[in-house]
């Protein structure tokens, strides 16, 4: 626990009304989507990177851990304080500083969420493609530090894709800066592509300098029902082999149509065992003729019904179906645990059929669905922990769903990152010289280890 000294520091540092001792107050930051809990020993709420800086100087001379925050909605315990220490909340950090609508760039605050910054820049026709599925909650701050991905990311990338420029603040607390407002520059170290993804290990980000894109005219949604998951699977290869990249490229096995039919009054056909919601967009006299070719190229592939939407209304009754998922699970077990693998798109069959395999072996639903276009396969092992056992099956079942996805040259994580959940294996994808490498980063940047201690490497917590 932090002395009355110490809390009194922060207190003059961010001011009395911006610093959280009451347990009341700490409980909401001791949590993310994992539902594991770890209660830090206070709450800080700076407004500047100066604070910020001085926070990090005053942790860094006193061993104290502080874990950058900032929507909380990952998968993965990154965000956890596991032990203790501060939480940096980095919602006063909320302002869209600048849009450039002449350089296709804009200047923010890590506490932007990631809708409303979307919808500022859709306002003077420009686009932020990057949509991962908290966008509505989650934080561009967030985004960065787990490098998010989301259902547009097949066509336009991730989020590294789209960060040119950083302020951030050192786990020393240092401000310095990283890339800048120009498309090019090689001026040492790739600094800004290290930070993105390095989920709050390596600094804290105080501004983000976003690449943005003219905004398409106009979408086109359709809807397209299997008899298999090969057919889901080849109509993905043979959309791409005729020269379209669509923008989204989601997927849903048997499994996860079954939890529809179940749960919601969709209508989803007894016959049809996967789907593919796939959606073009660009000028508007070419969608017509991209949905054509797309509906030519997979008419072979064993398809049940294919829906087309003509307005932006039935686009969104598409999307339904998709965003029906994570409620219909519900109702076949009361946890999740929730993986992000990603294998070659041509293997998703081959992994699909594997997970299956697994789940029949050990008894445990397991529902899957995600980005195909990538191979992100959202792996959703249900569970339901007052059977005796099955929290230890299904322990081993996530371990064996990555041990083949690694078989199937893929990875373990797409896009969630490895946080605390995913720690234990990292050895499995990463040789120990690769993983002795990026602990001489860490150590190199953060000295005393205080910034977000204890993720990614399970032996970070006691270094």
């Amino acid at each position: 626990m932090l002395t009355r000294e110490q809390l009194n520091i922060l207190c003059d540092i961010a001011g009395l009304d911006h610093v959280l001792t009451q347990k009341s107050d700490r409980i909401c930051y001791s949590y993310d989507a994992t539902q594991q809990q770890f209660l830090p020993d206070v709450v800080v709420h700076p407004g500047t990177a100066t604070e910020i800086s001085r926070i990090l100087q005053f942790a860094n001379q006193n061993h104290i851990p502080v874990l950058p925050r900032g929507a909380g909605t990952g998968f993965t315990g990154g965000s956890l304080p596991i032990l203790g220490g501060i939480v940096l909340g980095l919602s006063r950090l909320d302002r869209i500083l600048e849009i450039d609508e002449e350089n296709l760039v804009a200047i923010i605050e890590p506490g932007v969420v990631t809708a409303d910054f979307q919808k500022a820049v859709e306002k003077v026709g420009l686009f932020y493609p990057p949509d991962p599925a908290s966008l509505k909650v989650s934080t561009m701050g967030g985004n960065v530090a787990e490098c998010a991905g989301g259902p547009r990311c097949v066509k336009y990338g991730v989020t590294k894709d789209y960060i040119v420029g950083l302020e951030l603040v050192t786990p020393t607390g240092d401000i310095i800066r990283t890339g800048g407002e120009t498309m090019k520059g090689v001026v040492g170290y790739d600094l800004t592509k290290l930070i993105c993804g390095s989920e709050g290990t390596l600094g804290v980000v105080t501004k983000i300098i976003a690449k943005l894109l003219p905004k398409p005219e106009a979408k086109k949604t359709m809807l397209v029902l299997f008899d298999s998951i090969d057919g889901a699977a080849n109509a993905v290869s043979a959309i791409i082999r005729n020269k379209i990249i669509p923008t989204t490229l989601e997927f849903m096995d048997a499994r996860t149509l079954e939890c529809l039919r179940r749960s919601t009054e969709l209508d989803v056909p007894n016959s049809a065992n996967a789907a593919l919601i796939i959606e073009v967009d660009g000028d508007i006299e070419f969608l017509d003729k991209q949905a054509e070719i797309i509906s030519e190229s997979i008419k072979a592939l064993g398809i049940v019904d294919i829906r087309i939407a003509s307005t932006d209304v039935e686009s969104e009754k598409l999307w339904e179906m998709r965003r029906a998922v994570t409620g219909a699970l519900r109702q076949v077990r009361p946890q999740i645990y929730n993986e992000d693998i990603c294998v070659p798109r041509s293997k998703v069959p081959d992994m699909i059929r594997k997970i299956d395999s697994i789940a029949q072996r050990y008894g445990i639903p397991i529902v899957n669905f995600g980005h195909a276009g990538d191979g992100n396969i959202h792996v959703c092992i249900m569970v339901d922990i007052s059977i005796p056992g099955e929290k230890e099956s299904a322990e081993e079942v996530v371990k064996e769903v990555f041990s083949e996805t690694l078989k199937l040259n893929g990875t373990m994580s797409g896009e969630h990152g490895v946080g605390i959940t995913k720690a234990p294996f990292i050895s499995m994808e990463l040789e120990g010289n690769t993983v002795d490498y990026m602990k001489t980063i860490k150590k190199a940047l953060d000295p005393n280890n205080i910034l977000n201690p204890g993720k990614m490497f399970p032996s970070d917590v006691n270094s």
